[in-house]
This record gives structure tokens, sequence and C-alpha cells, in this order.
């Protein structure tokens, strides 16, 4: 059954929905988020408690000669003891943290992989891979980022502003307390100001980054084509015209940088001269001592060093959070295709295929199949022919159920298969597709993962009936040779003989072959045949094919033309009749022989 998709205009509320979205990770491991929150309590504690004692080291020095050496080295020692404890404590709450962080950040990305394989064909043809990717590796990064500086960062500070207004309120009067309030909250108000509208400078840098390191990359990807036209000093330039955008860019970045630190530094610098000048009055007046005076000097430089990174910190968080939705967005994505609730498994007795008046579009504006209905009997081998775009392949996608039909209905041994369970029905049927694709990782790893549990045996008796076990062995690696990524480093023609041992491996009820020789020679292409003919023995088959040699032995061929199931028979008997199968087969014939390539070209159109 379709469903339907979430977007993000109507999933998403805000930053606190993310929040909450990732609160379920952390509240797994309660009992060490509470230890790691004390941790950090206490080592503020430690922090706030710095200054304090450096005050009574100072009065002490300033108003007792006499007991210099012994209540200063008390006050020293525990200065240091305070010092350690601060940077211990914080040590200890990144480690027990961090468990909670890096558990978050597999448990989120293993969900939003494991929810990508369950959408449909069509989700992925329409989004870009590494696009997906992307989003999964920046998410967790950046819940990675947003517990590490909000928790770490932006809570410490805040608790530790609270603390010291508390102290200077207690001890100095409310005149204190609210300079540092004020002073606080206008700085972080600027901040935040001046980094949203220094974003726009940030966006313009990365992208014209992009764009210089994307044109770079093709130009030089595009080297002989480069060198065939003479056209060195031209890429040259245009390359040098993105490098000097990009310089005009990074100059009104670096200057609203300056900006931000210049106001940050006059805010901080005019709010520790007021404090001072306050402070200093209240030393003269006796109300205050030499060590209030460090005291305060140090809570205001100890508040605004943290501060001084807002900026960097608000951008990242907010980018961040925005990495974070795009990835919890993938997870609300609902797959159009989906079990019934409670959907049985798909069990194979005979392996029966029925198409019943089947009709499907991919888009609305464009009907592909049109009331297709055949069988395929139990053990049978039946070849889908006819010219490309007729349908073909679509209807191995419906079996497979990569889509669901608009109308009609698709039976195997009798039931329905979107009334059984996905996996079920796909582990039933095996495919060489025609645009095969392999893992970028050994020969012997691609084979085997048609069935990952089968042993060495299985996987080289596999590779033998592919008849590749011939070129296994010229190469130096063996089967360790590795394919590259979506197999370049081997030929078209081993490519779908690593696919058919791939497939056979599976041991399939039905079996599946769309074009599966069509990048193999003659040779190769007649082996793979005889082998595939021993295979398919007593097994549902359906054979995609567009070489009419290859399915002349077929016990049903079924002519597919606009979507429409337009002949059926045996080879023999669709000759014998003359009609459109018979004027392929005349067309296919004549292909070999060069003087009539041209009509060999017109077989699309008599089709």
């Amino acid at each position: 059954m379709r469903g339907s998709r979430s977007t993000s205009n109507n999933t998403w509320s805000g930053d606190w929905s993310v929040l909450h979205s990732l609160l379920p990770y952390f509240l797994e491991f309660r009992g060490r988020v509470i230890i790691a929150m004390i941790c950090l309590i206490l080592s503020k504690l430690a922090s706030v408690a710095l200054p304090l004692a450096m005050k009574y080291i100072v009065d002490v020095l300033d108003t007792t000669q006499t007991r210099v050496i012994s209540l200063p080295l008390l006050f020293l020692l525990f200065y240091g003891f305070l010092r350690f404890s601060s940077i211990m404590l914080g040590e200890m709450r990144d480690t027990i943290f961090g468990r909670v962080t890096e558990s978050a950040m597999r448990k989120v990305a293993l969900n939003v992989f494991k929810h990508l394989h369950k959408l449909d064909l069509e989700f992925h043809l329409s989004r870009r891979t590494g696009g997906l990717s992307r989003d999964i590796e920046r998410g967790t990064t950046g819940i990675n980022f947003l517990m590490r500086f909000m928790l770490f960062n932006i809570l410490p500070t805040l608790l530790e502003i609270t603390m010291v207004a508390i102290i200077l309120l207690v001890n100095y009067g409310i005149s204190f307390a609210l300079i540092i309030l004020v002073s606080v909250a206008i700085y972080s108000i600027f901040s935040i100001l001046v980094t949203d509208w220094r974003n726009q400078y940030v966006r313009t840098v990365n992208e014209l980054d992009s764009l210089s390191s994307t044109y770079a990359l093709d130009s030089l990807l595009n080297f002989e084509t480069v060198k065939y036209f003479n056209n060195e000093q031209y890429e040259a330039t245009q390359f040098d015209n993105n490098l000097a955008k990009l310089e005009s860019a990074r100059m009104r970045h670096r200057l609203s940088l300056v900006a931000l630190n210049t106001g940050q530094a006059f805010i901080i610098a005019i709010t520790i001269t007021i404090i001072m000048l306050l402070a200093s009055q209240h030393v003269v007046s006796g109300s205050m001592t030499l060590g209030d005076l460090v005291m305060v000097n140090a809570y205001m430089l100890q508040l605004f060093i943290p501060l001084n990174f807002l900026g960097f910190v608000y951008r990242e968080i907010k980018r961040a959070l925005a990495d974070i939705e795009h990835m919890f967005i993938l997870l609300q994505t609902s797959p159009a295709i989906n079990d019934i609730e409670h959907a049985p498994n798909l069990h194979i007795d005979k392996g029966i295929i029925e198409f019943k008046n089947v009709n499907f579009s991919y888009k609305s504006d464009r009907q592909i199949l049109k009331d297709i209905s055949f069988i395929v009997p139990e053990g049978e081998k039946y070849a889908l022919v006819g010219p490309s775009g007729s349908g073909k392949s679509t209807i191995a996608r419906l079996l497979f159920r990569f889509y669901d039909t608009n109308s009609g209905s698709i039976m195997i041994d009798g039931q329905n298969i979107s009334h059984v369970r996905q996996d079920s029905l796909r582990r039933v049927i095996g495919t060489v597709p025609q645009d095969t694709v392999l893992f970028n990782n050994s020969i012997y790893y691609n084979i085997a993962y048609g069935s990952p549990q089968a042993n060495e045996t299985e996987v080289k008796m596999a590779a033998r009936l592919a008849h590749l076990d011939d070129f296994i062995k010229q190469l130096p690696q063996g089967y360790d040779t590795i394919v590259g990524e979506r197999g370049l480093k081997v030929s078209g023609g081993e490519k779908q003989r690593i696919a058919i041992a791939r497939m056979l491996l599976k041991n399939p009820a039905i079996m599946v072959f769309d074009e599966a020789t069509s990048s193999l020679d003659s040779a190769s292409e007649q082996a793979i045949l005889r082998a595939l003919r021993e295979i398919s023995t007593n097994k549902t088959t359906l054979v995609i094919a567009h070489r009419l040699s290859t399915i002349i032995d077929a016990d049903g061929i079924l002519v597919i033309r606009h979507g429409r199931l337009v002949e059926q028979g045996t080879h023999n008997e669709l000759i014998r009749k003359g009609g459109v199968y018979a004027r392929m087969w005349e067309i296919q014939q004549h292909q070999s022989n060069p003087t009539n390539q041209l009509i060999a070209d017109q077989l699309d159109a008599v089709t």
C-alpha cells in the first residue's frame, strides 16, 4: 500500500523539537547523565571558589605579616587543590558523558541507516546517495558538537554566571551583581545579532569555496578534453575568476569577524573598567580589601573568557541543530511501500507467478503497464521481450514489490504479494540486473553477498557455475581482488558473471534475469546460458531479453509493446504467427550482416 511522505514543513517546529527527539537516546543512560551533571556542578563550584581563595591569600599577605609563612601556605595549597579539582572533575565529566554521546550518535545513525533501507526505490532514485550519506555524517557530528558545547560550554557558563552574581550580591550589594548580569546580557545579545549578520558571509565563502573546488576537479577530470581543444589558458582564467570571487568574499568575512571581535572586546573593556572603578572606590573607603578587588577582577576575566567564543558556539550550535533536524527528517519519512498489519510470510510451494490485469504508472501523466495478465507455470522459463521502454524491467520491479500496482494484482502460488511480508517475498526471488553494481570489496565478498552464511566451498562452486573460476585464477590476488567502486576495476562481462554467481549462491525458488548476458562475448554467453539452463531446471524463471537468440528455448515468450501484452507463445509458435515477434527475430538475424545495418536500426520503429 502506498504511504504518504512527511516533510520538514509539517514535521518539525523548531530547535526544541530536535532536542526533544534526542532526549530518549540520552535517558537510556540516566545514571551516567546524573553523575556527569554532578561532576559538572562540582567542577564549577571549584572554579568559582578559586577567586575566593585568591582573595584570602592577598588579604593575608597584605594585612598579617606575622603569619606570612603559615596561613598563606594553607590557602595556596587549597588554591592548588581547587584548580586541580576543577580540571579533574571536568575530565571525569567528559569521560563519563562521552559514552552517552557516542552511544547516541551510534544508535541514531544506525536507526537512520536501517530506515533508509526500508524506504522504497522511488525515494532513492529521487535522492542523491552522497547527500544522504552527508545527512547522516553531519547529523551524527552535530549530536557530538551539540552535546559538547551546550552541556560543557553554554550550561556551565550560565551556571557560573549565576553563582558569581549571587556571590557578588551577597558580599558587595546589588550594584556589582547588576553590572555583571547586564554586561553579560549585552555581550550575549551583541554576539548573537552580529553572528546572524555574519552568517551571510560565511555561507558565501563556503559556496564559493565549493564552487572553486568543484570547477578545479571537473577540469582535471576532463584533462584530455582540455588538451584536445588547447583550452589550458581558458581553464586557468575561469579558475582564477572563481578564486578572485572567493578572495573578495573571504575579505568581507574577515572584516565581519573583526567587527565581532572589536565589539566584544569593547563590551568587556567597558564592563571591567566600570567594575574596577567601583571596586577601587570601595577599597579606598575601606568597605573592600585588596583581596576583594583581585577577586572581582578574577571573576570578570573568568566569565568573559568562555563568552569570548559565544559567537562561534552559537553559530555552530545552530548549524548542528539544522544538521540533526535533516537527519531526523529522514527518520520521519514514511516508506511508500508498507507491509499490511500482521502480514504473513510468503510460503513457496510451486513458484507459480501470475499477473492479473496489472496497471502501473510511475507518474500519473504516463502509464507504463496497461492491463497486463499472464501466468508463469511451476518450474518453467518465460521470457519478456519488446522494444526499449515497453515496460519489461518494470514488470520485474513490480514482482520484487519495489513498487505497488495502481490496479490489478500479482500472485505467487495464489498469494497476493502486497499482502505478505516484503522480506519473505524478496528472500525467495533472485535476480541478475541489467546494470550490475558491485561493492567496493573483494570478488569473494561480492559473490558471498548472495548468502553471507555460505562457506568457501559453496562460494567457489557458484563462481565455477558462473564460469568465473578461469578468470579468477589469472588474477594475482585471486578471490581477494578488489573490484573497485561500483565494480569499475572489472569489465562489464566479469561484473555480470559475478552477479550471476551471487544469485546462484542465493539459490532462490524464483529467478529473474534482466539482460543477464548483455555484456558477455558470444562464447561466454553460450557457456553461461548452458549453466543457467542447468541451474534453472525445475525453477520458475523470468528472463528479460533483448537478444532473442538467448531465449529461443523458453517455455513461453511474452511480447510487450507500449505497455501491453501483444503476443504470447513459444519461439516457434510466434515465428509461425508472423507478428511482432517474428519481425523482431527477422531484424536481429540481419544485424550481423553489415549490408543490413539500416534494417537493424529500424528495430524499435517496426516494433
